[in-house]
This record gives structure tokens, C-alpha cells and sequence, in this order.
């Protein structure tokens, strides 16, 4: 549960939050219906559009703020993908320059990258309902109460991770302690960088606060590389001074620098000082005071050979770190002017000599440690020349110092990857439906649930001779059921499978196909055809599968009947139940239809023999999960994406790169997107339609004249899709090919779960 909100305290805090939730229930809320008129469906990103399509439920959420944090999230989010390649993972940031960052940074790791959206609870929510994560990961200072409190609402886990609160902000904090203590109770764990910031996230209310370090230090320095151009360009530089993320706060540390050029150059008559203003805003104002002191200078943006002495403005983002690579000293700023300084791990791990002035207290722990371990030279305004000069003529180990130092505070990254890990394992998540959704369709919701259990309860089985393994769900849609049928057929000797043929246009009482012979799709239906055209098993169409099971055993003596999509046919007694559940959503929205996508309400997998989880990521324990499903066995499965076949010919083909699009008709239709996403295809667009849809002649030529304007070369689908499209297919989409995916299912303990079967039948 999400804990107590504020309501205590001062009149005046009272009124002031009174006002808001007033706010946030009237004049948010017009707000959102205005966006939605104006923009209809494509809302801005800052009201909770999406500039991406979603792949899959159950991903992780990371929202960092600025570059410095998008930075130092890099490795977290390599590692996450190396941990689970099959999960989504999703970066919002708040900042035009973090967003620039995190596609340059970010892009082949994660699935999209956005604009956080305001913090207000309709933006928020609207992101949430359509990313639906299991983890929501918060870097650094960013305390966002909508957005924590909705996360936590929605069943995510809500992780603090590298929590920092500096010197200059911990005075705002404290003085609105009694707003902030309520939020800093929401989330499940809160990682900060050392014992000091641990203090005082306890101090806001965060109880469970603990020090973690900082990833910061496991960056790995063989990975750090320095541009190229920039490496060519001071060559022939026998010194370079790096002064890394200048401020101009109640002191210009660019003016500081200016100033003591001349006496460096004097000394080091080689010398070039490569200087990086913190905020790209401040690019054109040095560069102006630059050729105003009628220095020798050149741009990072229009870079040329450079002769020492001169300045190289670094007016380019993200290459700092791997400009530290050249220097021969470091200065960082932020430090002269009263900015609380930047971090000095990075020229550290690189064994880079570094001076930082008085300013430190946003990394006070760090600066402590490094200046008395001799791995940080400290200077103040007065002699910030002399020292920079003093490290630059005689090092004496500062560098040395400063990575041996780094390296022993290293391991942050893997504690960080074990607590996610276990947060992961214990997500639950639930839809967020708006309030008006619970008013209109829960009690319909509560009348279809009463309907499926007393239906369950008057109906009267019954049975065959054969044994029935019945493969099911208690959810509209597809949970990978025809894949599983067709797994478990090639156990046995002379299986059949029993189907309604959903959606066929010839209706028998009974379509029985004998293994090995043909049937026309409209006497059988899409999914019926899948079973025919495999061969694996005699197949029996009919809506009433006893019957048709009969007419099975007079004509065909099977050995045992697979029982399609059977859990909510009670009509038919079955010997083994094995029930579906997608681990992505396992009970659809937690509500019965129409509120959720519930047939059944999860009470009723008491009845089931066994269950498979399906579509399950690799690196994914569920724990949660099996522990609300105990004592029912679980097993768990994965889609394999066998081979592609070209619809003109019908041989298995190969993607190559081609520039493809993608277009399905499934009850789940994410489940498509995301196994394209995991065979490394990324097509151009998607196009949706209903489940088991019969695809319109006017709809193909829709499609190819969309295919020709993007070049497409290749329209992908599924096999279920290419049942319900007409013969002549190549051709009406000529010169558009098209493939389609043969997909199976593998099943982790196999021959466990068919010796059950086999020792209950």
C-alpha cells in the first residue's frame, strides 16, 4: 500500500496542500481534457505521450534527469540488458541536453527514450498505464511525489538508486520536512552514495536508507576513450590542462582561468588548456571572452589543428570523460565558484592529478577521503594559479593516489544490479484505471465473475474414453496456447486435438481431419489450420468437443486428446489441466471482463493439474509469482522464433537487411512486436488489427502503397495471420514480399511435465 499522505502540520501547510489536492481533482483534470481536444491521441510527451510504440508489458522505468545523471546511468543500463535481453527498458529524462545524451549514450540498449512526463498524476498515470513496469528506477536527487506515488499505486517497485542530497539543497529540504516525509516513505529501497547522504535521506523521513556507493566508481577507465579528433588535434602539446564544467556562480571560473593563462603559458610555453564550460548556454559567452583577452582558441565544433599554446573550448557534450584521457592535469570546476563541485571519479579512475578549489559539499564524503588519502590537491581563489601550475610542473604521485584510491571503493554497481534484481522478483503490477472506468464497468466486471463460477459449479462433465489433457487460460487473448498443443503432441504416439475453430465459416457439427490429410480453413478456422498443416496430431473441430471427441474415437482411436483452449469447457471432463498464464500479465489486468480480460478470477487455478508460465524472460526468477501460485506446480516457457517462410513459395527464407515492416491480427499483439524485437528486427511501422481478422482486399493495397511510400521491402506476420489471408497474397502485394514466422515453444522441464501428465492420465 502507498503510505499516508500528508494532511497534518501547520494551518498554513494544511491550506497550501488543501489547495492543491483541490487542484489536482478540478483544474488538473480540465487541463488534461483541453490537451486531449487539442491534440487528440498524440499527446506532448511532458502530458504523457509516448513517441515510441509499447513492446510489452512488465519492462523497467529509469528517469534521469540531467546529463550528469543519464552519465552515470550508462553502465547500470548496460548491465540491466546483459541481465535481462528480453526485458523492455525505458529512459526518461527532464532536460533537452539529458534527452540529447541519452540517444547518444543509450539508444542500442534501451527501447525508448522520452520526456519524463510533468508531475502531475493524469500525465503520470498515462505513462504508466502504457508501459505498465515492474521497476521504476529514480537516479540521484530527483524526488517526484506524483510520480513516486503512482509508480507505487501501479504495483511497480519504486528503487531510489545513487541518492544524493547536497549541501545546497538539504536547507530547502529540511524546511518543508513535514511535506517531504510522507513521499520519502514511498519507495521500496533507497540507495544513496555514502553515509552522509544516508543521514540525511533518514533525516526527510527515508527510515530505510542505506549507503550502497557510488556507481560512479565502476566505471570501467579501458572502456574511456578519447576523441579522436580532439587526440589529433593537441598532438603536439607537451603539457594539456583540463578544466572540466566551469560555473559562473558568485565567482566566473572561466574569468579565473583567463586570468591566469599568462602566468601557465610563461612556464609551460607548449602548453594547451582544453576548458569546458558546464552548460552549453555558456559556449558562445566564453568563446566571445576568449577572443576579447585575444587568446589563440578554436571550437570543438569547428576543430583544426592546433598550435601551443591555445585553447580548445570543449562546446560539445558527453566527451568530457573521454577528454580526461589527455590531460596531464585536471582542474574541476564548480569548485571557486560556490557550486557544491562536480565528480572526480572520473579523472581518478584514470590516475589523473586533480586540483578542486574550496567548493566540494556535494561530494563532501569523497573529497574527504581523497584529500587526506593525497589523491586531491586542494586550492583556494587566491592561489588557484600557483597550484594548478605546481601540479602540472611536479605530480608526485597525486595521480597514482587518486586510482588506487577509486579502485578500493569500487562494487557499487553490483550491489545495485542484486537489490533490482530482488525488487524485480516481488513486482506486482495492476492497472491504473481511471476512476470512471471502476464506477461503469466493475459491477459488470463482478456479474461476469459470478457467471463464470456458477457456471463452473451447475455444469455437468462429461466424459471419454481417451484421456483428456486439457491446454487452456483464464484470460482473453493469446497466451501462446497453439504453439504448447503442438510441443506437447510430439510426446505422444497417436495424439488428437480437439478445437472449436473459432471464427471458421463452415460450421459442422464435427470436422474430423485424419493426421497427414487436408482441410479447407473455412470449415476449421485460422488457428484449427495451424494444427492441420503441422501434421502432429488428428484434429477434431466442432463447439461441442465431446461430441466431436466421439465421432474421434469411433473413426481413429487416438491415444489421447489434446484439449484446445479447454479451461472454461466444462461440458468436457478432463484428465489433466495444464493452464497458460503470460508472465508478462499473468491475470490480465487483475479484474474480469469488461474491466480487465479475465474469463475466470485466479481463484479458479485450485482446479488446474499444473501450470506453465509462457513468454518468461531470460534472467527471471518470478518468485513472486510462483509463491501466490503455490502449491499448483509451475513450469515455465519461452517463444522460439524457428524460421521464417516466404508466403510465394512456401520455403523457409532469410532476413537479411532488408528494410521490413510488421502487421498482425492477435488478441495480444505485443507479443509479436517483442519477439521481432528479440530476433533484432525493427520495422519501420507496425500496423494492428482485430484478432483473427480476415484480411480485406482494400486493406492489402492499403498496405503496400504504405510499405512502397517507407521503401519497405518485406512485410512480416505471424503464421496465425497468414492463415487468414487470401491465396493469391503475393500477388496482390507484389513487389512487397511477404514472410511469416514459424514459432515453437520451449518448455523448462519438458520431460518433468510430460511424466506428470503421463502418470496422471
Amino acid at each position: 500500500m502507498v503510505p499516508r499522505r500528508y494532511t497534518g502540520g501547520c494551518r498554513l501547510q494544511t491550506l497550501i496542500y488543501l489547495l492543491y489536492r483541490l487542484a489536482q481533482f478540478v483544474g488538473f483534470p480540465a487541463l488534461f481534457v483541453f490537451l486531449m481536444v487539442r491534440y487528440g491521441r498524440t499527446l506532448p510527451e511532458r502530458f504523457g505521450g509516448l513517441p515510441f510504440p509499447v513492446i510489452a508489458p512488465g519492462g523497467i522505468w529509469l528517469h534521469a534527469v540531467s546529463v550528469g545523471e543519464v552519465l552515470s546511468a550508462v553502465d547500470l543500463v548496460k548491465a540491466l540488458r546483459t541481465k535481462y535481453p528480453d526485458t523492455p527498458i525505458y529512459v526518461s529524462t527532464a532536460t533537452a541536453t539529458g534527452r540529447q545524451m541519452a540517444e547518444q549514450k543509450l539508444a542500442e540498449f534501451t527501447d525508448g527514450i522520452f520526456y519524463t512526463p510533468v508531475d502531475l498524476f493524469f500525465a503520470v498515470r498515462r505513462v504508466l498505464r502504457a508501459l505498465r513496469p515492474t521497476l521504476v528506477v529514480i537516479l540521484e536527487t530527483e524526488i517526484w511525489p506524483h510520480l513516486w506515488r503512482e509508480a507505487r499505486r501501479s504495483g511497480a517497485r519504486l528503487v531510489v538508486v545513487n541518492g544524493r542530497i547536497s549541501d545546497r539543497a538539504l536547507p530547502r529540504y529540511l524546511r518543508f520536512r513535514k511535506l517531504f516525509e510522507p513521499v520519502m516513505e514511498i519507495p521500496h529501497r533507497v540507495l544513496v552514495q555514502s553515509e552522509q547522504d544516508a543521514e540525511r535521506y533518514r533525516a526527510l523521513g527515508a527510515p530505510h536508507a542505506v549507503n550502497n556507493g557510488n556507481l560512479k566508481y565502476d566505471l570501467d577507465p579501458e572502456r574511456i576513450v578519447a576523441p579522436p579528433e580532439v587526440a589529433e588535434a593537441v598532438r603536439g602539446a607537451g603539457k594539456v590542462l583540463v578544466v572540466a564544467s566551469t560555473h559562473c556562480e558568485d565567482i566566473d571560473e572561466d574569468d579565473a582561468v583567463i586570468a591566469a593563462w599568462p602566468r601557465w603559458v610563461a612556464e609551460f610555453p607548449d602548453l594547451i588548456l582544453i576548458l569546458a564550460p558546464r552548460k552549453p548556454e555558456r559556449f558562445a559567452v566564453v568563446a566571445r571572452k576568449l577572443e576579447a583577452a585575444g587568446f589563440p582558441f578554436c571550437r570543438r565544433s569547428a576543430l583544426a589543428p592546433m598550435q601551443a599554446p591555445g585553447v580548445l573550448l570543449l562546446d560539445s557534450l558527453g566527451e568530457l570523460n573521454g577528454v580526461y584521457r589527455l590531460a596531464d592535469a585536471v582542474f574541476m570546476g564548480g569548485t571557486l565558484a560556490r557550486r557544491g563541485g562536480h565528480n572526480i571519479l572520473e579523472p581518478a579512475l584514470l590516475g589523473k592529478p586533480i586540483v578542486a578549489g574550496p567548493h566540494l559539499e556535494n561530494f563532501a564524503e569523497i573529497a574527504a577521503a581523497f584529500t587526506k588519502g593525497r589523491g586531491l590537491r586542494r586550492c583556494t581563489r587566491e592561489d588557484f594559479a600557483t597550484v594548478v601550475a605546481e601540479m602540472l610542473r611536479a605530480p608526485e604521485g597525486w595521480g597514482e593516489r587518486a586510482r588506487e584510491l577509486a579502485e578500493g571503493r569500487r562494487g557499487a554497481l553490483g550491489r545495485t544490479l542484486a537489490v533490482l534484481g530482488a525488487e524485480i522478483e516481488e513486482a506486482w503490477p495492476v492497472p491504473l484505471h481511471p476512476w470512471l472506468f471502476w464506477l461503469v464497468l466493475g459491477p459488470l466486471g463482478a456479474l461476469w465473475a459470478w457467471g463464470a463460477r456458477r457456471n463452473r459449479a451447475r455444469t455437468v462433465a462429461r466424459r471419454l474414453d481417451t484421456p483428456v489433457i486439457s491446454v487452456g487460460g483464464i484470460s482473453m487473448g493469446g497466451a501462446g496456447k497453439t504453439p504448447t498443443v503442438l510441443t506437447l503432441a510430439r510426446h505422444f504416439r497417436d495424439p488428437a486435438i480437439l478445437t472449436r475453430g473459432y471464427k471458421r465459416l463452415l460450421a459442422e457439427e464435427a470436422t474430423v481431419v485424419p493426421r497427414g490429410t487436408t482441410a479447407a480453413i473455412e470449415l476449421t478456422g485460422d488457428e484449427a489450420q495451424i494444427f492441420v498443416r503441422s501434421h502432429a496430431a488428428h484434429v477434431g473441430v466442432g463447439s461441442d468437443r465431446f461430441t466431436v471427441g466421439r465421432t474421434m474415437e469411433a473413426a481413429l482411436h487416438p491415444e489421447v486428446f489434446l484439449l484446445d483452449d479447454g479451461f472454461q469447457h466444462h461440458r468436457l471432463a478432463r484428465d489433466f489441466d495444464l493452464v497458460l498464464l503470460d508472465a508478462r500479465d499473468p491475470f490480465s489486468g487483475d479484474a474480469s471482463f469488461p474491466l480487465g480480460r479475465l474469463r475466470e478470477m485466479p481463484d479458479a487455478l485450485q482446479h488446474a493439474s499444473a501450470i506453465l508460465l509462457t513468454r518468461t524472460e531470460r534472467g527471471r526468477k518470478y518468485t513472486a509469482l510462483e509463491r501466490r501460485l503455490s502449491p499448483v506446480p509451475v513450469y515455465r516457457s519461452h517463444v522460439v522464433a524457428e524460421n521464417w517462410v516466404d508466403a510465394r513459395t512456401g520455403e523457409p527464407a532469410v532476413l537479411g537487411e532488408e528494410r521490413v515492416a510488421a502487421f498482425c491480427g492477435l488478441a495480444n499483439p505485443a507479443t509479436f512486436w517483442s519477439t521481432l524485437r528479440e530476433q533484432g528486427v525493427h520495422p519501420l511501422f507496425r500496423w494492428t488489427f482485430g484478432d483473427h481478422h480476415q484480411y480485406r482486399h482494400r486493406e492489402l493495397l492499403r498496405m503496400r502503397e504504405h510499405a512502397r511510400l517507407q521503401q519497405a521491402e518485406i512485410l512480416l506476420t505471424t503464421e496465425k495471420d497468414f492463415m487468414n489471408l487470401p491465396p493469391d497474397i503475393a500477388a496482390i502485394l507484389d513487389p512487397v514480399l511477404v514472410f511469416w514466422l514459424r514459432i515453437g515453444v520451449a518448455i523448462e522441464g519438458e520431460e518433468a511435465l510430460v511424466q506428470q501428465i503421463r502418470a496422471i492420465i
